[in-house]
């Protein structure tokens, strides 16, 4: 009789964990760069290779009829935007218009958050009411707002007219058709802007408002000591989305008059209405090309200066 020793089965503590293998530690590796692959692949086609190519565009010589014959110019395109006064001119227009329908957009909408922060009766309806405007077609309210600055029979005029005003020539006047313009931007964006500047007051701790009512603070000195500074971020990031949109101006005025000259006298012309007229207007897209990237630099230095204006206020404030 012969007896075969065999080794003791191993205990559990001694027995390995099995090891991935190295296709699975690849995957784990790479797997977040796969995840987030079609968002880059989709930015990289519509978004990143359009603006590098629009670059390549500003320096050629090229027609809308004739797109594939490309005559090199350089940076003649852009000399010739600097020596253009309709270039100047859309370009204070587009200053101008936005300031006007900016700075009255932003203030009536910290004004209605303020009033909306409240408890209201229906305030969830006033909330979704705050959102018609912006889910408005541009072309139908702008073709509304139209015909209420008629000359003729517009209502505004109608109402002026009530009190001794006389009739205004919105759509020929420089300052009244710009501050027609405006008021259709106001319109649009103002209740968009008030229920982010309600998100905003809605995450400020209510202890702060506690404290300050036991301090003997009054609502007002509550809004400007506890709501405003509390609200500094949500203000710096409507101003610079703000800031981008008026820059790039475009349905408003085109559809105001109908006209891509921005009014009879390029009145109210914006650098969106510009750079269409140069491009699909005088089919000189290497020219468009050029207008195209003006804005996108002057985009760039406005929201870097909002910025680097809001970065030394909180440094300042730091200090205190």
């Amino acid at each position: 009789m012969t007896l075969t020793a065999s080794a003791p089965p191993a205990s559990p503590k001694q027995a390995a964990p099995p090891r991935p293998g190295a296709v699975r530690r690849a995957w784990q590796k790479f797997s977040p760069y796969a995840y987030i692959a079609p968002f880059f692949t989709l930015f990289a086609a519509f978004g990143l290779f359009p603006l590098i190519y629009t670059a390549f565009v500003s320096l050629y010589r090229v027609e809308l009829q004739t797109p594939g014959d490309m005559q090199w110019r350089g940076l003649d395109n852009y000399t010739a935007l600097l020596s253009d006064d309709y270039f100047w001119l859309s370009l204070r227009n587009t200053f101008t218009i936005g300031v006007l329908s900016t700075v009255p957009q932003l203030v009536m909408a910290l004004g209605l958050a303020h009033l909306l922060n409240y408890k209201l009766r229906g305030r969830t309806f006033l909330r979704t009411a705050m959102l018609l405007p912006y889910a408005t077609s541009v072309a139908a309210a702008t073709l509304v707002f139209a015909q209420l600055f008629g000359h003729d029979f517009g209502l505004v005029n109608y109402v002026l007219g009530l009190v001794g005003i006389g009739p205004v020539d919105w759509q020929t006047g420089t300052v009244a058709s710009q501050v027609a313009v405006s008021t259709i931007v106001i319109w649009r964006w103002t209740g968009y802007n008030a229920l982010i500047y309600l998100a905003g007051m809605q995450s400020i701790p209510s202890e702060l408002y506690e404290a300050a009512e036991v301090d003997g603070a009054s609502r007002w000195r509550q809004f400007f000591h506890v709501t405003l500074p509390g609200l500094r971020p949500t203000i710096v990031f409507t101003v610079v989305v703000s800031t981008i949109g008026a820059t790039q101006l475009f349905g408003e005025p085109l559809l105001f008059e109908g006209s891509i000259s921005g009014g009879i006298s390029h009145q109210y012309q914006t650098l969106g209405l510009y750079m269409y007229e140069q491009g699909w207007g005088f089919f000189h897209l290497g020219r468009a090309a050029a207008v195209a990237w003006v804005m996108f630099l002057l985009i760039v230095v406005l929201v870097g200066l909002n910025a680097l204006i809001a970065r030394r206020r909180s440094r300042k404030e730091a200090v205190r």
